[in-house]
């Protein structure tokens, strides 16, 4: 059975990757991009935050803020490369 943390840890990376598509808008493969991208920044930023131990927003090992952070700059970053500049972004 998987622990409790690393699934409020999936959920909390989840709803950041979504809330940032619900933002910017796109398709469905977009969408999938940010939730991944998202994961993948959270775990970094959860590394990140356990070496440097950030006890800012700690909630149990989970390091929210450097781990919220690495996932925003990841997204941002994930966003800038598959901009299409052609297209103009939604304004939801």
């Amino acid at each position: 059975m998987p622990n409790p943390i690393y699934i409020f840890a999936f959920i909390i990376a989840t709803m950041h990757g979504l809330g940032f598509h619900f933002l910017l808008g796109g398709d469905a493969r977009r969408m999938v991009l940010f939730i991944v991208t998202s994961w993948l920044g959270f775990m970094l930023g959860q590394y990140i935050g356990g070496h440097i131990d950030i006890a800012l927003l700690k909630i149990g090992v989970i390091h929210l803020l450097p781990a919220s952070a690495g996932a925003l700059a990841l997204l941002i970053f994930a966003h800038i490369l598959t901009a299409d500049p052609t297209t103009p972004v939604s304004r939801r």
